[in-house]
């Protein structure tokens, strides 16, 4: 049995069979040649701290949803720069390079290297290190791309579908259909799963179904409604009875339910399209537990939903429940409540009550504004299927995480500029998290890992790192302490949740926010601040390296 500290070698073989792509040439070619120069310099021996934090929330929005943790533990057990990755450096790389250098590269491991970060699915807050990462510079130095590569486009993706989640609200069924658009089967896979850890309850991608243990959905396209042109294409056209076993012609149903169907609906069966009812009976025999229907692909009013239910109620006689219908084009919130009318009346004219309730699925470019407009129409949609706006997060394509030293060989240090926003946190930090007296979030607290921790009913003075005049006292009810050492001595040394654990910590996490840091317009911005201590710490050391100008 494994431990705290020790892990099962089959979990590290399955991490390692997921994560092939991930390797130490993954990377800038700035990183080596900066490991070069400091190799070349005799910084061997330096030992560096560097923090991983982003600057501003995505999307307009006042929080961000933190993942890629579990990846960035793979690509560390599985460190190693290969006999071919050196060979290929030797020939990329100038000639003026020590072949010395090389033989380092190639010993080179991440044992002594130190990982600690908040808990993946946790939601975070700009300038609050995601990840702190300590050990020799050159190892630490080499690790940034990757890890940013990592990190930058998971936490994108699962706050992306964090929002969406919250637009659509707990009790509708989100699934990821963007696949067909991503950037690339990497960009595919990683969608898929983070879409999952952000709230989503499944996805297309049956790879990603397969690799992480995700639901996956799906029925038919509309190639397959337009392959069929009439009644008479129908190869096969019987279906055994689910409880009795006796052969039953489904085309001689479905036909004598449309005409059946037709008045109740108020249309002619004439105008129903063949081609579309022969799909459907062939589709309806293949998966008679599991039909659910395109019902766009010609008129959904006059053709898809008389044809569907034809369908639906022959299944129902024998003892068959079709699921619902996807509508992947039109005015989605007047065909939802069409939709909707016309089973109900189904049900109602022949007391069948499951019938009122089948599934309604929504597709056709779906985006965050879209389903907030459909909430104030009262669409009667049950599931969305959402693509390209999802994966691609078409409205911020990128989080612009960075990866900063902060301290070198126990001396703090700090980045200036112009720009106030782009000034580290110098030195090893920690950071709290504070609650009021309602049990949600109220501000995070970022400290020297010197200073003593916040306690609970204490007064603690919380300070804007650059704006003297912004302070407050909080008195928290409960402190929660936001980093675990993840990574030490050369092995993970911490519990690492599944996608479950992760989808609910995100969850609960998201909870603990006010409703008013959620929100799709205008949010309240959610407080994040440094120490007393930490405040002068700054600015002393911002005077020390700021150079003083001379006028003349």
């Amino acid at each position: 049995m494994a431990d705290g500290r020790t892990f099962r070698t089959e979990d590290r073989r399955k991490r390692a069979r997921q994560n092939g792509v991930v390797q130490p040439l993954l990377t800038d070619l700035y990183q080596i040649t900066m490991a070069y120069a400091y190799w070349k310099s005799g910084k061997i021996n330096d030992t560096a701290v560097f923090d991983l934090y982003f600057r501003k929330n995505p999307f307009q929005g006042e929080f961000t949803i933190f993942a890629g943790l579990e990846e960035c533990l793979k690509f560390f057990e599985n460190f190693h720069y290969s006999d071919s990755d050196i060979e290929y450096l030797k020939q990329t790389l100038p000639q003026t390079i020590e072949p010395e250098f090389f033989v380092f590269l190639r010993q080179l491991t991440v044992e002594d290297v130190i990982l600690s970060a908040i808990d993946e699915g946790s939601v975070a807050f700009p300038r609050i290190p995601l990840m702190r990462v300590e050990g020799p510079l050159i190892i630490v130095q080499l690790l940034e791309t990757t890890m940013l590569t990592l990190v930058n486009y998971a936490s994108l993706m699962a706050t992306n579908a964090a929002r969406y989640r919250l637009a659509a609200g707990k009790h509708i069924s989100l699934l990821e259909f963007g696949l067909r658009r991503a950037q690339g089967p990497d960009g595919g896979l990683s969608a898929s799963k983070y879409s999952y850890v952000g709230g989503f309850d499944g996805t297309s991608n049956v790879l990603a179904g397969k690799l992480y243990n995700i639901p996956v959905n799906g029925t038919h396209a509309h190639a397959y409604v337009t392959s069929f042109s009439d009644l008479s294409e129908l190869k096969t056209k019987v279906l055994a009875h689910r409880s009795t076993g006796v052969l039953h012609d489904m085309l001689d149903l479905c036909t004598q339910w449309r005409e059946k169907l037709a008045p109740l609906l108020s249309l002619p069966a004439s105008e129903a399209s063949d081609g579309e009812l022969a799909a459907w009976i062939s589709f309806a025999i293949a998966f008679p537990t599991g039909f659910m229907a395109l019902v766009d692909t010609y008129d959904v009013r006059r053709s898809g939903l008389l044809n569907f239910c034809a369908v639906a109620m022959a299944l129902n006689d024998l003892d068959y429940r079709a699921l619902g219908i996807r509508i992947d084009s039109g005015d989605l919130a007047y065909l939802s409540k069409l939709a909707r009318s016309t089973f109900e009346k189904v049900a109602h004219q022949y007391n069948i009550p499951w019938f009122a309730k089948l599934k309604i699925v929504a597709s056709n470019d779906i985006n965050e504004d879209t389903i907030l407009s459909l909430n104030e129409q009262g669409h009667k949609i049950d599931c969305f299927g959402i693509g390209t706006h999802l994966v691609t997060c078409q409205r911020q394509p990128a989080l612009g995480g960075v990866y900063k030293m902060v301290e070198i060989n126990g001396t703090p240090r700090i980045k200036l500029s112009q720009d106030v926003m782009k000034v580290t946190m110098p030195g090893k930090k920690t950071a709290y998290r504070l609650y009021g007296a309602d049990g949600h979030a109220l501000i995070d607290l970022l400290m020297r890992s010197v200073e003593p921790a916040p306690q609970v009913g204490q007064k603690v003075l919380c300070r804007h790192p650059f704006q003297e005049s912004k302070r407050a006292y909080v008195i928290p009810t409960h402190v929660e302490p936001l980093y675990k050492v993840y990574w030490q001595n050369g092995k993970v040394c911490c519990h690492l949740p599944g996608l479950e654990e992760i989808r609910e910590k995100v969850r609960t996490s998201l909870d603990s926010l006010r409703n008013d840091h959620k929100r799709n317009l205008n949010p309240t911005p959610y407080k994040v601040s440094v120490s007393d201590n930490l405040y002068h710490f700054i600015h002393e050391l911002w005077l020390q390296n700021a150079p003083i100008g001379e006028l003349s």
